[in-house]
């Protein structure tokens, strides 16, 4: 059959797909409550439209998301005086959660999806472009129901605009390579330039084009076996002087979504000031690099800043992969949690054709290499950035591994009809085992790790849980008359749960440390996922819910929320809610009642070294010097004993204390309220 004719069936084909994954953002965008990170993203692109001020990530996809929001004219809470990334969640709660919360989120999440659908399309081009139309299809038919795609498709974040920019620089590119024209060139260009103006990481479109360029010098009759000659000479000259236009005329667009503007904005100063902000690089040659830039002015001040702020924070983060809280990132959190996030189809198609292309069953022609190595080198950076928070942040490497997989698979079906079964009982198992988590498709494992209710016990954050569960929890509550509950909700501190309805106390986590926990509790308790792994806290001792993993819980919503009815001690936890309790009253100058609070924490929890810690410092504002180094000692001994890489921090602040003699600084430094 003639293309001409089949372009109907092509057409109603890719609208069904379009169709099905419109359709789950829909419904996702209405049923999913706010997630941690996009009263932030809102707040910044509304900042951008209303003054100019440009915060923590690149302009471009803040800004189109919250487009739809210019007509509502927000009352804008005051702009805090808070560090840079904090100002964002502050600001972006007050603003979403003080006026229309459901129309704000519903548009923005509605306008980030216009994204997702743009990448289906691109994608589908792409595949039937390099490997056939069947290809094209299958293609489309993996990133329709891909959990970690599809997860974050409907969000008012900037996972999938970058995915969709970043590849449609590199298929701008291999076009231009193909079939080299001036307007080709321009064109990439541009599109390189858009994708740097979206996100920080599009920076590695750099490295990548150079080495797709090296590989068509190295390699020119193995990529164009039919080609004439070109010579090398020419061809490398040619092939540089358009990396070098690519480059101009994307830095040029990157200052132009600054507003040709090096400085701040006086509103949002930085905080802290960019000196220090570069110091706090942990790569002594990143931040030489990042120092030489912003002194030569060449790259927009807040581009540089916020840049410099990714690169120290990465490193900070703690790494849970497979249950095990690490002290800092790991090489294997990345390859670990696809294995756990990928469905099976996707692995096992993605192995296929690993041998598809070592039995030569599918040539390492130019298109391989042009999806390959783009997802090869987006994941080798990822695995040693630091960001252990999400596979989300490698969600490029599936868009661009999708397309050789599809154009393996058809390359196979196209030789015998029993790999075309099997590649289309593939899809279809995918399609039903990703739709068996939805609309939680955040919280999707495969079958080989037990399916979404078991994805928490391997990995976190925004990989299981990112608080989008409010909704479904306040349907639950109210279909059984629940009035008052507990509730240790994971995302908290920029998304209150109250906000949605949900009439539970809050109780101690480590986002947000509430003094009104008690050391017993009667349920109904609801536990997020992300709390109930101790994640943020630490596994086992260290973790104040660890006693509800092995609880049956009554109920498990949106495979995120699990809920127990029953009488519970919660002692640890509300050890630590009087510690705060304790702190607040020694800076009202209470210290006597600060000092009786503390001894009651350390009644309730007296093997917890964050309590011993909390109480010698309470005898040490009371002037008791040597009793407070006991319990410093004690707090040392159960540190050492009880896992030590974790409470580095907390060793080095108890090690400095006894060493000195005198009272420490009021706060245990990061990981303090372990």
């Amino acid at each position: 059959m003639k293309l001409a004719n089949r372009k109907p069936v092509v057409f109603g084909v890719v609208g069904a797909f379009l169709l099905v994954i419109f359709l789950q953002m829909f419904l996702m965008a209405r049923d999913n409550s706010a997630t941690y990170d996009e009263p932030s993203h809102i707040y910044s692109g509304y900042l951008q439209w209303k003054h100019g001020y440009v915060l923590l990530n690149p302009p471009l996809i803040t800004r189109l998301i919250t487009l739809p929001l210019i007509g509502m004219n927000l009352p804008e809470p005051p702009i805090p005086r808070r560090p840079y990334e904090p100002l964002g969640f502050q600001a972006g709660k007050a603003l979403v959660f003080q006026n229309d919360a459901k129309t704000i989120m519903f548009r923005a999440r509605m306008a980030a999806s216009v994204f997702t659908l743009l990448l289906a399309i691109l994608v589908f081009a792409a595949a039937r472009r390099m490997f056939g139309l069947g290809a094209g299809f299958v293609a489309l038919s993996l990133i329709a129901f891909d959990p970690t795609l599809m997860g974050h498709s409907a969000l008012a974040t900037l996972d999938a605009g970058n995915a969709f920019f970043m590849l449609w620089a590199v298929y701008a590119f291999y076009r231009y390579v193909k079939s080299p024209a001036a307007w080709r060139l321009i064109g990439t260009s541009l599109i390189v330039g858009l994708a740097l103006t979206a996100k920080h990481s599009a920076i590695l479109l750099f490295p990548t084009l150079v080495i797709l360029a090296a590989i068509e010098l190295l390699w020119p009759k193995k990529l164009s076996p039919e080609a004439p000659a070109v010579p090398t000479a020419r061809h490398a000259l040619r092939l540089g002087l358009a990396l070098a236009a690519i480059g101009v005329v994307s830095i040029t667009m990157l200052w132009a979504a600054y507003g040709f503007r090096y400085p701040q904005a006086d509103a949002v100063p930085f905080n802290p000031p960019m000196d220090v902000q570069l110091q706090r690089i942990p790569s002594a040659l990143n931040a030489k690099v990042l120092g030489e830039v912003d002194k030569l002015h060449l790259l927009p001040a807040p581009y540089t800043y916020a840049f410099a702020y990714i690169l120290s924070q990465a490193k900070s983060y703690t790494s849970y992969i497979l249950g095990v809280v690490h002290p800092h990132a790991v090489w294997f959190y990345f390859p670990v949690s696809m294995l756990i996030k990928s469905s099976l189809t996707f692995l096992i198609l993605l192995a296929i054709s690993a041998w598809a292309v070592a039995a030569g069953k599918l040539r390492l022609s130019r298109e391989v290499l042009y999806t390959a190595i783009p997802a090869v080198l987006y994941m080798a950076f990822s695995m040693t950035g630091g960001m252990n928070i999400g596979v989300r942040h490698i969600l490029p490497v599936y868009i661009f591994l999708a397309i050789p997989i599809a154009g393996a698979a058809w390359a196979l079906a196209e030789r015998n009809r029993r790999w075309r079964y099997a590649v289309v009982g593939l899809l279809v198992f995918q399609a039903v085992s990703v739709l068996h988590a939805f609309p939680a498709y955040i919280s999707y494992s495969n079958e080989a790790f037990g399916g979404p209710a078991y994805t928490y016990k391997y990995v976190s954050d925004s990989s299981a849980d990112w608080g989008q569960q409010l909704i479904s929890v306040k349907r639950y509550l109210d279909a059984r008359g629940v009035k008052n509950c507990w509730f240790a909700y994971f995302n908290q501190s920029p998304v209150d749960h109250a906000s949605y309805g949900v009439p539970c106390t809050p109780l101690y986590t480590a986002e947000v440390r509430s003094p009104e926990t008690p050391p017993a509790v009667d349920g109904p308790v609801l536990i997020s996922s992300g709390v109930l792994s101790g994640f943020e806290t630490g596994v086992g001792p260290l973790n104040p819910y660890h006693q509800f993993q092995s609880i049956k819980p009554s109920a498990i919503i949106d495979y995120g929320v699990f809920v127990y009815d029953g009488h519970f001690d919660i002692l640890l936890a509300g050890a630590l809610s009087l510690d705060v309790k304790a702190q607040a009253l020694l800076r009202q100058r209470d210290a006597p009642g600060a000092l009786a609070l503390a001894r009651q924490a350390v009644a309730l929890a007296p093997d917890s070294a964050a309590v011993n810690q909390a109480l010698g410092q309470m005898l040490d504002a009371n002037g008791q010097i040597d009793q407070g180094t006991q319990y410093y000692q004690k707090a040392l001994t159960i540190a050492k004993a009880v896992q030590p890489d974790l409470q580095a921090t907390r060793i080095a602040a108890l090690e400095n204390r006894i060493r000195a003699g005198r009272p420490e600084p009021t706060g245990g430094g990061r990981g303090a309220g372990r």
